[in-house]
């Protein structure tokens, strides 16, 4: 029997207990109240019993209205200028839609979200000034029409901009939802792709207490705001990061979820409460809880409800009866809400329908916005803050036109009827006729509305959203300076692995002079296994709160140390988390006018593959730095089996447009890859970000007497070369697998008499991109003399067919295929992977030594430069089966 049902044995004993409760609250505080409820808990925990508790509180608002901040400003305005908002918005995406159908766009959103959003513009979201380098602010991507609108009117728009929304093409249009990459001066974040946005606003606020704490940027207060829909809460990455959030004391982020009710489709819990479920989660997670569920016009309702029946009322019905609520209107509500007892049933007598229906939820009700968020950038207890604002969805178009409708997100225009009562009911200044056209409505800009906007961002320093696309450039050391230079050598006789190399750069830039503080290390769980413990000790490891207990490997070297200055950001076995960290360092060029130098390094098989919607928000983003996939290849983790092994990352990497990606053999390669790449981004300031992957496989680096760093940069470059006086044969490699081909070349030179030219290849994404960049410029320009792309000149001219292999799919090294004159044969590790040697996976994969020689023998066949028997001598030599299983399928 719960506490509710259970028979009160002596009310008189119960009324003397609360009656005491509310001395203490009264004459001593909630503090007191808090500590003394505590005692008595623990008193009952020591006895072992069950002490009453609930994460979720009743469905009201957390903040009593005696509590709440009064709101400053001018009501009537605010209302006045919310409304013409609201209008211009739906005028946007009607106008767009009717001169070209089937753009697109959204309304209902914006429409449940104005409130939230305006309260924040008016009073709390502050742009950059001097030192103080502003709140972010992370924009649910369906309500763009809505921010558009806002800037419509401040005049940061034109109505010819506004009529280019989702008119991206022809470079003036305005973005159908929020890109930096098309918007670079005004968006700040990409958040559309659902789940995104909060788990990118968790980490942008960890890195900014990084840089807070290790004194590389005075954060003052700066507030992180992170809009959201109860829908997208769905999305793993909405809530997954959020227990980070408390553990760290991230009291510089806000999450404000837009509790509608209702996904895309339908409802979002239509059998429960959607707000009770968040509050238990995020109360759970060590977060500040503030509902907004009820306007000010239920206080008077609750005036009344002395014995707690409208509350009991409220705590039953579920978020798909709410919605009915709104949709049916205030008969409906009142026979089926207020109906069912008939205490509730009273409270309404005196009210009409239309009452009933004007009943407020708490996200419409500026009053109570404007409280939870005064009490959000005000709390000081060290927790981050959700709020969780009940709303309606297309609030304000009528229930006919998508109001609580579960179509209400598909609406893209509304008739015409629909669009006079929304003018009447938000009063805007148009006739029926001009409403027709559906034109957009500017007061005179020495209007009231239009000086208290701007009077009220001038108050918060300026206009948002905005964004800082420049930052001062960096000076690289050169490949001559030590950092680089170490690795230009070779090994000299040391087997080493390509991890090793990149750990050693990475060794050599934290401890340069200028550049040290600005590098960003950043792991999931992984740094024993890429080679980087040696770094715990000597960078630290980052935590808000440094280490608060002695380590287990204390006596130790590379013990494991925690500081909160701490270099490192070590995340833990979060990829999504570790890839959002990385974003937040590499945009703070941006958004803390601070550059740093982040490197995420990981396993490979799971960077693209589990946070490519992330990695393509970085490019859209414009992030600088490095990604390095660790033990990368099908091949070269040989023990891990088939969910381990890359094959495909750097397939995957080549979808992103400003994504560089390289897959080198040898040290001097990543170094010169290393040194470019930072040249690039944070000298000559490209948008672009690298992907790089390196092996844990050792092996010796050779030294090279003249490094061709240019063509290493451009994706290709000559190796070496053998002879043979029986044919010759062009052999292209890349990773480790580049070893095998070489390998390769001895076997053909020395069994076969046959000659090759060999060329390591770092990027076969790269050779592909300049080519198709030169395909352009030849047709668009017929008369010009045709510019030849690099594989292309490398190879023109050169006898022979041309093989190649690499550790990853036949697609990788195919894509240069247009482009490569001769014919041209692939190897690639198509299939699943799987746990053995490396060497038996090689020959498992057709990729190893003797496959490429036999295809060189098979292509010199073909061309009739040998005889065709020697291909079968050849398989028989090596013992290649072949009825051995074919890894694509097997």
């Amino acid at each position: 029997m719960s506490l509710e049902t259970r028979e009160d044995l002596d009310p008189i004993e119960t009324t003397e207990w609360i009656d005491s409760l509310e001395s203490v609250l009264d004459r001593e505080g909630e503090d007191r109240a808090r500590y003394l409820m505590t005692r008595l808990a623990d008193r009952l925990r020591r006895d072992g019993m069950k002490v009453p508790f609930s994460v979720t509180t009743p469905h009201r608002n957390t903040i009593p209205v005696h509590r709440e901040a009064p709101m400053p400003g001018d009501l009537f305005m605010e209302r006045r200028i919310r409304s013409l908002i609201r209008y211009n918005a739906i005028a946007q995406v009607i106008r767009n839609n009717r001169a070209k159908p089937g753009l697109g766009g959204h309304i209902a959103s914006f429409m449940s979200s104005a409130t939230l959003y305006d309260v924040g513009f008016n009073h709390f979201f502050r742009a950059p000034q001097g030192d103080f380098a502003g709140d972010l602010i992370y924009i649910q991507g369906h309500v763009a029409p809505g921010i558009y609108a806002r800037s419509y009117l401040e005049g940061r728009l034109s109505e010819e901009q506004m009529d280019k929304f989702r008119q991206e093409v022809d470079g003036d249009g305005l973005s159908s939802y929020p890109h930096p990459w098309l918007m670079p001066d005004y968006w700040q974040f990409p958040t559309v792709s659902m789940g995104l946005g909060p788990i990118q606003a968790i980490y942008q606020a960890h890195v900014m207490k990084y840089l807070h704490h290790r004194e590389l940027k005075d954060m003052y207060d700066r507030k992180i705001w992170c809009f959201m829909g109860d829908g997208e809460c769905d999305e793993p990455e909405s809530l997954g990061a959020i227990s980070l959030a408390g553990r760290e004391n991230l009291d510089n982020l806000i999450f404000v979820i837009n509790c509608n009710l209702q996904r895309l489709d339908g409802p979002v819990r239509g059998n429960s409460r959607v707000m009770d479920e968040f509050e238990g989660v995020f109360r759970g997670a060590g977060w500040n809880v503030i509902k907004v569920v009820w306007g000010r016009h239920w206080d008077p309702l609750f005036e009344k409800d002395k014995k707690g029946i409208l509350q009991k009322r409220m705590d039953e019905a579920v978020d798909g009866e709410y919605q009915n609520y709104k949709a049916n209107g205030g008969a409906y509500t009142r026979e089926h809400f207020f109906g069912k007892y008939p205490e509730t049933e009273a409270m309404v007598n005196d009210l009409s329908d239309e009452d009933i229906w004007k009943l407020n939820r708490g996200g419409h009700d500026p009053f109570k916005v404007y409280a939870a968020y005064h009490e959000a950038v005000n709390t000081s207890n060290g927790k981050p803050t959700v709020i969780l604002a009940h709303t309606v969805k297309g609030y304000g178009m009528g229930s006919g036109d998508g109001e609580a409708a579960n179509e209400a997100h598909q609406v893209k225009s509304m008739e015409y009827e629909a669009l006079k009562t929304f003018r009447d009911r938000f009063g805007i200044p148009i006739t029926d006729e001009q409403l027709k056209d559906v034109p957009y409505y500017k007061p005179e800009e020495d209007s009231p509305e239009l000086k208290y906007m701007h009077l009220q961002r001038e108050r918060l320093g300026g206009y948002l959203p905005s964004r800082q696309s420049d930052f001062e450039a960096l000076e690289i050391p050169s490949l001559e300076d030590k950092t680089f230079a170490s690795q230009m050598g070779g090994s000299k006789g040391r087997e080493v692995s390509t991890t090793m190399a990149f750990v050693r750069v990475l060794n050599g830039l934290v401890k340069d002079k200028t550049l040290g503080k600005k590098v960003v290390p950043i792991i999931p769980d992984e740094a024993r296994t890429f080679g980087m413990e040696g770094m715990f000790r000597q960078l630290g490891i980052y935590t808000s709160e440094g280490q608060k207990y002695e380590p287990v490997d204390k006596g130790q070297i590379m013990f494991y140390r925690e500081d909160q200055k701490g270099q490192i950001l070590e995340e833990g076995i979060t990829e999504a988390g570790a890839m959002s960290a990385w974003i937040a360092a590499a945009t703070s060029y941006s958004n803390n006018n601070v550059t740093l130098l982040p490197f995420y390094i990981y396993y490979s098989m799971f960077g693209f593959q589990r946070i490519g919607d992330l990695a393509w928000a970085a490019g859209d983003l414009q992030a600088r730095g490095f990604m390095v996939g660790g033990t990368a290849g099908r091949t070269t983790l040989n023990g891990e089996g088939l969910q381990h092994q890359d094959g495909h990352s750097l397939i995957q990497a080549s979808t992103i447009p400003n994504c560089r990606s390289y897959d080198p053999t040898y040290a001097h390669e990543v170094a010169v890859i290393l040194q470019d790449g930072l040249k690039r981004m944070f000298t000559d300031k490209e948008n672009c970000f690298y992907y790089l992957t390196v092996m844990n496989e050792n092996y010796e680096h050779p030294a090279l007497e003249n490094v061709p760093a240019d063509d290493i940069v451009k994706g290709m470059y000559l190796l070496r070369e053998t002879k043979g006086d029986k044919g010759r044969v062009q052999l292209l490699g890349s990773g480790t697998i580049l070893r095998e081909v070489e390998a390769a070349a001895e076997l053909l030179e020395n069994d076969w008499g046959i000659g090759a030219d060999i060329w390591s290849v770092t990027s076969f994404n790269e050779l592909r991109r300049e080519a198709l960049l030169l395909d352009r410029e030849a047709f668009l320009n017929p008369d010009a003399e045709a510019a030849k792309p690099h594989v292309t000149k490398c190879l023109e001219g050169r006898d022979g067919p041309v093989i190649a292999s690499t550790d990853y799919m036949k697609l990788y090294a195919d894509q240069v295929r247009a482009w490569v004159p001769g014919d041209y044969t692939v190897l690639g590790t198509d299939g699943f992977g799987r746990s053995d040697t490396r060497e038996k996976l090689r020959y498992f994969f057709e990729v190893d030594r003797y496959f490429v020689t036999v295809a060189a023998l098979r292509a010199l066949a073909e061309r009739g430069e040998i005889d065709r028997k020697q291909v079968g001598e050849a398989l028989k030599k090596y013992g290649i089966d072949a009825n051995k299983p074919n890894p694509l399928t097997s």
